[in-house]
């Protein structure tokens, strides 16, 4: 899980919530597409914490999570459509 801040302090502060808690936690840069200036790019804190936890935290500090997928945990492929062979046809049933 990954928990956004714009401010550095309030991802420090995380982090060392969650690091007290006995989770691992740390802060990296996170750069948004279209971010040319490198003081406006947010703060990100990786942590294995639960997701409630992280929650509780991105409320406090005005963040927000960014949920990454898990590899393990993929969508099942959906099985394919029944489609029709021909055109059905409404006027002349007879024909087809």
């Amino acid at each position: 899980m990954r928990a956004i801040f714009f401010d550095e302090d309030d991802a420090r502060a995380v982090v060392a919530r969650l690091q007290a808690d006995g989770f691992e936690a740390r802060t990296e840069r996170e750069r948004l597409s279209g971010e040319d200036d490198d003081e406006d790019h947010p703060w990100a804190v990786v942590s294995d914490a639960p997701a409630f936890m992280l929650e509780v935290l991105v409320d406090t500090h005005d963040g927000w999570l960014d949920e990454e997928p898990d590899a393990g945990e993929q969508e099942a492929p959906l099985p394919p459509l029944d489609l029709p062979m021909a055109p059905k046809r409404i006027k002349r049933p007879d024909l087809g």
